[in-house]
C-alpha cells in the first residue's frame, strides 16, 4: 500500500447519502468478450448500482476488469474485436441501446470520466485552456470567451495556482499532480451526475494524492454527483467508498459497505487483499502477507472458483462447482453478497491477520 492511505481528510459517515433514492446507475450482467478465434471474456456477469450521493468502489488486482468495465459502461471500448452484452442504464435510459451520436451527447455532459494517465489522456500539442473550454462549448454551448472564463473557474475550483496562465500552458509544462487535476477539471466542467474514476490518485505523492481524494469527496457531497472509484488501493476505499465490490476474474467475489468489510472480510481474496497492508502498528521488519500467486493463475469460472489456485481456504468443491453470488451472513452486515464455497469465518480472521480497522487501512 503506497503512503497515499494517510487520507483522515476524506472520512465519510457510514452510508452517507447512499441509503436513499433509485439508483442513478443500473448494470446488470454486463459481460465483455476480446477476441473470435480464442475469445476471453474480462468482464463476467457484472452487476451493480450507483446512487446520487453515493461513492461505490471497484477494487481489485490489476486484470480484473476494473477499467474495461468503466470503459464499457462509458461505451469507449474499440468498435471491433469485443462484444459486449448485458444492461447498463442511466436514469432510466438503456445505454447500449443510444447511436453513438446520442452517447456522445451524454459523455462529459451527463456522465464524466477521469482516467487514469493524465499524461497521455491530454493533448500534448494544445493548450490546457482550450482542451477544458472545449468540453463547455461542446456541451453548453458557450462562445469562446464564456468557455475560456469556465476553465479558468475550473482550474482554480481544483486547486491549480494561477489559472489564466495555466490556461496558455501546455501539459508537458505542468506537474503530474496539475495535469490530473485539469482532467477532474474537464471531467466537472459541465456538472456531470455520474462521475467514474478510474485510479485518479496513481502516481501522484502524497499530498496530491490526499487533496485529490478530499475535492472527489466534497463533490460528492455538495452536489449530490454519484462516484464509481476504480482503485487497487483500500485505503482510498476506507476514507471514501460507501459501498465496495471486490472483483476476481472479470466476477464480483464479495459485495459489502464498507464498514462491514474491513472489520469482517469474509471471501478469502479479501481478505489477502487487507492482510497485505503494510500498517503502522505492525512489528518494525515484519514481512508482508501477499497474496500467493497472480491474476493468471486462475481456473475458468465453469469449471469451478477463479481464485482457487491462489486461495489458502480451498476445498474439493472450489474446482469442482462454480460458486454463485448470493446473500451473505446478515449479521456481519446488511446488503452483503458473496461467492464463496469456503468464507472466512469471524474466528478465523485475527488468526489469519486478514481484519485490519479503517484506520489501519489509511
Amino acid at each position: 500500500m503506497s503512503p497515499s492511505t494517510d487520507i483522515s481528510t476524506v472520512t465519510s459517515t457510514p452510508g452517507g447519502a447512499a441509503g436513499s433514492g433509485d439508483a442513478l446507475l443500473t448494470v446488470e450482467d454486463l459481460t465483455v468478450t476480446f477476441g473470435r478465434k480464442k475469445p476471453f471474456t474480462a468482464v463476467d456477469g457484472v452487476s451493480f448500482e450507483v446512487k446520487a450521493g453515493q461513492t461505490v468502489g471497484l477494487v481489485g488486482e490489476s486484470g480484473c476488469g476494473k477499467s474495461v468495465t468503466s470503459l464499457a459502461i462509458m461505451r469507449l471500448l474499440p468498435s471491433r474485436g469485443n462484444t459486449v452484452s448485458g444492461s447498463v442504464r442511466f436514469d432510466g435510459t438503456e445505454l447500449t441501446s443510444l447511436t453513438d451520436a446520442q452517447m456522445t451527447d451524454r459523455r462529459g455532459a451527463e456522465m464524466a470520466m477521469i482516467f487514469q494517465d493524465p499524461l497521455s489522456s491530454l493533448n500534448p500539442v494544445v493548450p490546457l485552456g482550450v482542451q477544458v473550454a472545449e468540453v463547455v462549448q461542446r456541451h453548453k454551448g458557450m462562445k469562446s470567451g464564456a468557455a475560456s472564463k469556465r476553465a479558468a473557474e475550473m482550474l482554480e475550483k481544483v486547486g491549480i495556482p494561477d489559472p489564466t496562465r495555466r490556461l496558455k500552458e501546455y501539459p508537458h509544462q505542468l506537474s503530474g499532480g496539475m495535469r490530473q487535476r485539469a482532467l477532474i477539471a474537464m471531467a466537472l466542467a459541465c456538472e456531470p451526475r455520474l462521475l467514474i474514476a478510474d485510479e485518479p490518485t496513481t502516481a501522484l505523492d502524497v499530498t496530491i494524492q490526499a487533496q485529490i481524494l478530499a475535492l472527489l469527496k466534497e463533490l460528492v457531497t455538495e452536489s449530490g454527483t454519484a462516484l464509481m472509484m476504480i482503485t487497487h488501493d483500500l485505503g482510498v476505499v476506507a476514507g471514501l467508498c460507501d459501498t465496495v465490490n471486490v472483483l476476481y476474474g472479470g466476477r464480483i467475489v464479495e459485495r459489502a459497505e464498507r464498514h462491514d468489510l474491513f472489520a469482517k472480510p469474509r471471501h478469502p481474496y479479501t481478505g489477502g487483499l487487507l492482510a497485505s497492508i503494510p500498517r503502522l502498528t505492525e512489528e518494525r521488519g515484519r514481512r508482508l502477507t501477499p497474496v500467493p500467486g497472480s491474476v493468471a493463475d486462475n481456473i475458468p469460472w465453469e469449471g469451478g472458483c477463479a481464485f482457487a489456485p491462489r486461495c489458502s481456504s480451498e476445498i474439493e468443491a472450489c474446482r469442482e462447482r462454480t460458486p454463485d453470488l448470493v446473500p451473505d451472513r446478515p449479521e456481519l452486515g446488511r446488503d452483503r453478497l458473496l461467492r464463496c464455497h469456503n468464507p472466512l469465518e469471524s474466528n478465523r480472521l485475527d488468526d489469519a491477520g486478514t481484519a485490519p480497522t479503517e484506520e489501519a487501512a489509511r
